[in-house]
């Protein structure tokens, strides 16, 4: 969304499209929605190759149920998404794709290939992901959000920008961050945790801290951004009419603005998230997710932590030590100083200008 507000600054009269897959398809309309409703969201079919970081390639050929007959299904997901991306291109014959990495951008880019329709490419991850690696084989421009070494890219096409976020993350005021608070109806006397594992939720994460939450609301008020699918559940478990506690589901808007609020941010590796919490300034706790292909968020994580910026709990180890979490959280939060410094050693990660230099990016490969 942040590149998608620098192109219509650059070119207001662009047509700009979102294709999503189908099991983000409800969010991406919501957040695209409340960017600019002329926006038009599709669904796109594909589909991912499972490989785990913590499996050997033997034991994941041992597990055909879960790992090999849904990665032979979901090849050919990929190959029915092809078929109907170039559908959708030949219909809408766009002058540039602009592509993420996630798993829909594969058959999106093959049919760009096959249509000779350029791409760019933005590869957040300091460890470059297979979609990425295999369009960037074809791409016109290549965007990195990590310096360039950490990657295989052609350096003739490839470009260090950072990772693009909204204007919005930028550090607060201690006046800013008070109004914040009450914003989203907390007390503002009181130090604020906001917990979120991503835009579809993270379980380990959640558990952990609906089973502390007792020892965590004594000291700390806190906001749960639970992800839909365990949103019902969560509920039941939780109090509903404290006011040092909010289940949220999911925010489509204000995200920078709950974010500000906080004292201290419990979330996951992502690298996006990660640079948006880096132009907020804030302190955080990072629960890297190990079970994801390559273990891109570990090697993420560890970037930050060998810089004193984060914090990081083991994800595994909490699932049966949740103290380990509200343990991590009750130390920064003794720790004003602590917590400060590593605030100002993750504020050296921030690039304010990547979004416009991908939008510019994007605007010349198009011409």
């Amino acid at each position: 969304m942040a590149v998608l507000r620098e192109l219509r600054q650059l070119h207001p009269r662009a047509d700009i499209r979102f294709w999503s897959d189908t099991k983000f398809v409800t969010q991406a309309r919501a957040i695209m929605g409340n960017f600019d409703s002329r926006i038009v969201v599709s669904k796109i079919i594909a589909g991912k190759l499972r490989r785990y970081n913590n499996l050997s390639i033997t034991r994941q050929l041992m597990r055909p149920f879960t790992i090999v007959l849904p990665n032979l299904r979901d090849l050919l997901l990929v190959g029915i998404g092809t078929i109907q991306s170039i559908m959708k291109l030949l219909v809408w014959r766009p002058d540039v794709i602009f592509t993420k990495g996630g798993y829909v951008c594969l058959p999106v880019g093959f049919a760009a290939r096959v249509l000779g329709i350029p791409i760019v490419v933005h590869d957040s991850d300091a460890h470059p992901g297979l979609t990425n690696r295999i369009l960037a084989r074809f791409a016109s421009a290549i965007a990195t959000g990590a310096p360039l070494e950490y990657y295989p890219y052609p350096a003739d096409r490839s470009r260090y920008v950072g990772i693009p976020i909204a204007p919005e993350f930028k550090p607060f005021t201690p006046a800013q961050q008070t109004n914040a608070k009450g914003q989203f109806g907390f007390d503002p006397g009181r130090p604020l945790v906001v917990v979120t594992g991503g835009g579809l939720g993270a379980e380990r994460i959640n558990n952990a801290i609906a089973s502390s939450l007792d020892t965590l609301l004594s000291f700390t008020s806190i906001a749960l951004l639970s992800g839909v699918a365990q949103y019902d559940e969560l509920r039941a478990l939780t109090p509903q009419d404290d006011a040092r506690f909010q289940l949220i589901p999911f925010v489509s808007k204000d995200m920078a603005i709950l974010l500000g609020a906080a004292d201290l941010i419990v979330t996951r590796a992502g690298a996006t998230t990660l640079l948006e919490l880096a132009a907020l300034k804030k302190p955080i706790i990072l629960i890297p997710n190990g079970y994801l292909t390559g273990g891109h968020q570990l090697k993420n994580a560890a970037v930050y932590a060998d810089k004193h910026a984060a914090l990081i709990v083991d994800d595994v180890r909490i699932e049966h030590e949740p103290e380990l979490l509200s343990n991590a959280i009750l130390r920064l939060l003794s720790n004003p100083q602590e917590a400060q410094a590593m605030a100002e050693a993750l504020a050296t990660f921030a690039r304010p200008n990547a979004a416009r230099d991908v939008a510019e990016m994007i605007l010349s490969v198009a011409k």
